[in-house]
């Protein structure tokens, strides 16, 4: 049982309400595909718990949200407040797009709010920082030129900041804030495509980075960029969206269907950048809304893998249960009684 979040790695909180999971403030469950998820109170997004420690869990939310009566439902989801301030998110065959706005509104719109506050806390301190040495009278003797260092050196320790950690069938390749804005989709043949993760150092200028020391380039080849997207878009999207803009990612969701048709759709937006030569291809030139369908769609397909996998570990075991059954079964018959079984069977 994990206690901090898969993605922003924050602690997950806890509860005494439900007894066989602990964890977290804000617990979402789909009873009729056994499924159990912890919100994560900081960044929003959801957390699919691991499968051994969920149905007694699962069982236990459906019965204090039937037990609440301050909760709000639709015909597909409910949200109920419990005793000790947990949440719990009932899910019931829902339609896409009221999954999602359940799922990713909140998710995107605290980004949004966040980085607003971020903005804001910024030119504060900028302007502080420029009545303060104008106060004093450091402009007049080359404060100016003490302010820029300041400044520059703030961006750089910024720059350096690792914030993605991409898998690729190579390891992990880790991303800074300065290389982000150069991670593109480049064609790899008429019909195919690579992602394009860059390496090397890379150094903020004004609202954007340059390369400062060349490094070998990282592609991966279309089968291997979902779960690399899934990475690196939230710090990509890390601007947030309002709730026209999820809409919208969710109506390009539908039109889409799949994961590879929304790929081939932001690659195109992608390589359309033809203003600017260096910037074609960039992850960031791709319209606000495809980015966040693109990361609701990667982000559902990493859910996916991962509940693939349970299901051939669930018929691995049934398979051995079958085996343990069937030797206990024939343990005491004759064999002539076993051979003839075999051949009934066959």
């Amino acid at each position: 049982m994990y206690s901090t979040c898969l993605f922003c790695h924050n602690n997950l909180g806890a509860n005494e309400v439900v007894e066989h999971f602990p964890i977290g403030r804000r617990l979402a469950f789909d009873g009729e595909k056994g499924r159990l998820w912890v919100v994560c109170r900081s960044c929003e997004r959801w957390n699919l718990t691991p499968i051994e420690e969920r149905w007694e869990a699962i069982e236990e939310c459906e019965r204090l949200f039937r037990d609440t009566k301050l909760r709000m439902s639709t015909e597909h989801i409910g949200l109920a407040r419990v005793a000790e301030g947990l949440e719990l998110v009932r899910v019931g065959d829902p339609q896409r797009p009221e999954m999602a706005a359940w799922r990713y509104g909140d998710q995107f719109g605290k980004r949004r709010q966040r980085h607003y506050i971020m903005a804001g806390a910024g030119v504060v301190a900028v302007g502080v920082l420029v009545s303060g040495a104008v106060s004093v009278g450091l402009f007049a003797g080359g404060g100016a030129s003490l302010y820029s260092v300041a400044f520059n050196s703030f961006n750089a320790v910024r720059g350096r900041r690792v914030v993605a950690k991409v898998p690729t069938p190579n390891g992990i390749v880790k991303v800074t804030r300065a290389q982000l804005p150069h991670a593109k989709i480049i064609r790899s043949s008429e019909s195919d495509w690579q992602l394009s993760l860059p390496q090397g150092s890379y150094k903020w200028r004004g609202m954007n980075s340059r390369r400062i020391d060349a490094g070998p380039t990282v592609n991966l080849e279309a089968r291997n960029a979902l779960p690399a997207l899934a990475a690196l878009l939230p710090a990509i999207n890390g601007r947030g969206g309002t709730k026209r803009d999820v809409q919208t990612a969710v109506e390009l969701v539908e039109q889409a269907g799949n994961a590879t048709r929304l790929l081939d759709t932001a690659a195109s937006f992608a390589m359309k950048t033809s203003w600017n030569a260096t910037a074609r291809g960039r992850l960031s030139t791709i319209p606000l809304e495809a980015r966040l369908a693109l990361e609701m769609m990667t982000h559902e397909d990493d859910e996916r893998r991962a509940l693939e996998g349970e299901l051939a570990a669930l018929e691995e075991r049934w398979k051995e249960a079958e085996e343990i059954a069937e030797i206990s079964d024939n343990m005491f018959l004759p064999s002539s009684i076993t051979d003839w079984m075999s051949r009934i069977r066959g």
